[in-house]
């Protein structure tokens, strides 16, 4: 051979390697699903608030309730959702939802429950009492519920109450797909750290509970959960929506983020 020539093995490694790809590919028919069930979401109008279980939208039909502390960002992560600004009022003090207010999908056996959150600020604690009262036998003997949103800051996850939230659940045999939310605080390895670490918490206790990253100020998640909202709430591609891109959503400001 002659000295300047490349053998074939010497030509293999100079060549430009090629990427790899390691990115999940993804179902057509999922994307098709999750933009329906955004499109369908922004037809949330709100129904009535109740106080107490007894005074609440007739018990038939499917909800799913969004619960958490009161600085989780219920109010947030639901007007994020239904691409409504103020449908679920946000506040700067923690605590201001409280009462049991339902939201309709265009259909009133079709709910989003946006439930007090818990450990209030700033509020008696015979008020605490009788909102978690409320909240237990909303929990407990409510037949059209059909699984919980459980919100949990992502700095703060798994506090005394939502495990007992998770506990209550698991006890009712309820499903629970649990948001992270505020993800936008954190960088993605960090965020993605805490999410391994409170799967690997939910193992421990053994809840088979699905959860993933949400931020509303960067919509991050959203076509995640409207697909489990919907799946779990019976909505078909048959039912009539308006087309939505994701990408026309209005950015959420920081004002925004709140309760």
């Amino acid at each position: 051979m002659h000295r300047y020539a490349k053998s074939k093995d010497t030509k293999a490694k100079l060549a430009p390697k090629q990427k790899i790809s390691y990115e999940k590919e993804v179902d057509p028919a999922l994307t098709v699903y999750a933009t329906q069930s955004l499109n369908w979401l922004r037809k949330a109008t709100f129904l009535m608030s109740a106080p107490k279980l007894s005074l609440c939208v007739e018990d038939t039909g499917y909800e799913i309730a969004f619960a958490g502390r009161s600085n989780a960002g219920k109010s947030s992560a639901i007007n994020a959702l239904t691409n409504q600004r103020q449908l679920a009022r946000a506040s700067k003090r923690p605590g201001r939802t409280q009462m049991l207010n339902f939201f309709s999908l265009g259909n009133p056996d079709q709910r989003l429950v946006d439930l007090p959150g818990y450990g209030y600020a700033a509020v008696p604690e015979e008020m605490k009492r009788v909102w978690q009262k409320e909240l237990e036998h909303y929990l407990i003997e409510r037949q059209s519920l059909q699984g919980l949103v459980l919100l949990m800051d992502i700095r703060h996850p798994l506090q005394h109450f939502d495990l007992m939230m998770l506990e209550w659940a698991y006890s009712r045999h309820l499903f629970v797909h649990i948001l992270l939310t505020k993800a936008d605080k954190l960088n993605r390895g960090p965020a993605n750290k805490v999410l391994i670490e409170v799967k690997n918490h939910l193992k421990k206790m053994k809840l088979d509970f699905s959860i993933q990253l949400f931020s509303s100020l960067n919509k991050q998640g959203l076509e995640e959960l409207a697909s489990v909202m919907a799946g779990r709430l019976h909505f078909t591609l048959e039912q009539k929506t308006e087309d939505i891109d994701v990408s026309e959503i209005p950015e959420v400001s920081e004002k925004d983020i709140e309760d």
